[in-house]
């Protein structure tokens, strides 16, 4: 692995407050998962269903992509398209600049932060005011997203509580939880009554309608979209469904599998700007359709990722994620999903060390709501890593010589017979603390002690 990959991941393991806060989140959002699949007895069959929707719609793109563009054209909405992340966050700015917009306030968009939107506004000279609550705790740190769900994950109540008392006009006594959200609440309320525009996303693109559907748990992506006069949405092509009800049946599944909840609070679905009689909502509404490698992603072997609902499951649940956090993996997307869409935005040379960053335990595709394969995907880009020859020599001596024993069977256990009572020796009651060649484990854990007896040899004991 990399030396930068190898550091961020090093300091990522030394930090005791960073563990903290991942096992507080991720193991109360397992639990969550957990009791809300148990209660609901037709979870796999609709895994089989969002499963086969996304499928349905990788396989006719192109119509869905012109049916919803028709649509959404038909509501009063602008649509623009873009193929690489510059040209999405051009388009975004070019519209600010021509509304002459001076603030502008943006609901949690994952997309928004792979184009790198937060920098092309910075660069402009344009006020971004992050809305969401995990967001703003992130804007205020100067930090990035940790985890596509909960973009603070990294930070603990205590560190939250110093950036309120550094940042905020009227941070309040900040003794609680609840005190902290008020004084978000009492900071960001003035910004959204101001701004010029409102940036979202989208969880889903429905074709048939034209219209986009937003999911939040606090409303403020209600109040990013609704109070300024231009709503702006940045949305992946892959967020495409044909119809609502197809929406509703995917929701079911993204839901559960990333709050644990059977609905969101604030599910919302936006169908073009303000109408006459309209009580309320933007005069103009745009819609920025992204591609950025997504359909290079359907002639590679990697159709499938596109059926990512973005739920998270995925990051709560891996043993590696759980460790490291979300910086460590250097890209927008991080955890198992993000070790696939990695190399795809950034390329397999730069992103490389991320597919070898798993144990191919599985974990990730059992829980993910479509049954996306990650581990198969994560496998290929190792292989394509090998092919490309992107592998250190030292390793890929190492793989030759493995090789040769494994092919000898009759060398291979004689390796085996001297190894074992030969690492024994750094063992302190069933544990090695540290030893040659393995300080890669036992750096920040303990390994345990193997076995006396080979695992063939114990078989063989028993006569079978």
């Amino acid at each position: 692995m990399t030396t930068a990959f190898i550091e961020r991941s090093n300091r990522a393991l030394a930090d005791r407050n960073l563990k903290l806060a991942i096992d507080r989140t991720t193991g109360t959002a397992r639990t969550k998962r957990a009791a809300a699949v148990a209660a609901w007895p037709q979870f796999e069959s609709a895994r089989d269903l969002g499963r086969d929707i996304k499928d349905h719609v990788t396989a006719n793109l192109a119509h869905y992509l012109s049916e919803f563009e028709r649509n959404a054209i038909a509501s009063g909405a602008h649509v623009h398209w873009a193929r690489t992340a510059q040209e999405a966050c051009d388009i975004v700015i070019g519209i600010c600049r021509a509304e002459d917009a001076r603030s502008v306030t943006r609901a949690k968009s994952m997309l928004g932060e792979e184009i790198g939107l937060p920098h092309a506004m910075a660069d402009a000279g344009i006020e971004r005011v992050e809305t969401d609550l995990a967001e703003h705790i992130v804007q205020l740190a100067g930090d990035t997203p940790s985890h596509i769900v909960w973009p603070a994950l990294h930070k603990t109540r205590e560190q939250v509580r110093e950036l309120f008392l550094a940042h905020h006009t009227d941070p309040g006594a900040l003794a609680t939880v609840e005190a902290m959200v008020s004084s978000a609440r009492r900071q960001l309320r003035q910004k959204f009554m101001a701004a010029d525009i409102g940036i979202s996303g989208a969880n889903f693109l429905v074709a048939d309608t034209g219209s986009i559907c937003t999911v939040t748990n606090e409303g403020n992506a209600e109040l990013t979209t609704t109070p300024p006069r231009v709503h702006i949405v940045t949305a992946g092509i892959e967020k495409l469904v044909p119809s609502t009800a197809h929406a509703m049946s995917l929701l079911r599944l993204l839901v559960r599998s990333a709050t644990g909840a059977e609905l969101t609070q604030y599910t919302t679905f936006h169908c073009g700007p303000k109408r006459v009689g309209d009580a309320d909502g933007p005069e103009a509404f745009h819609i920025v359709l992204v591609d950025n490698g997504r359909t290079k992603m359907l002639t590679e072997g990697l159709a499938e990722m596109l059926r990512c609902l973005r739920c998270g499951a995925c990051l709560n649940h891996c043993v590696v994620y759980r460790q490291i956090g979300g910086h460590a993996y250097g890209g927008t997307y991080p955890g198992p999903m993000g070790a696939v869409l990695t190399p795809v935005l950034d390329g397999l040379p730069i992103a490389q060390d991320l597919p070898k960053a798993c144990t191919l335990n599985g974990l990730c595709e059992e829980v993910c709501p479509v049954k996306i394969p990650l581990p198969a995907m994560l496998r290929g880009w190792r292989e394509r890593a090998w092919r490309d020859g992107l592998e250190p020599q030292t390793i890929r001596n190492g793989l030759g010589l493995w090789r040769f024993m494994v092919v000898r069977p009759g060398l291979y256990r004689l390796a085996t017979r001297i190894a074992l009572p030969a690492i024994r020796l750094f063992a302190r009651r069933g544990w090695i603390r540290s030893m040659p060649l393995a300080g890669g484990w036992t750096r920040h854990r303990d390994l345990p002690a193997p076995a006396a007896r080979s695992f063939m040899d114990q078989i063989r004991s028993q006569g079978r």
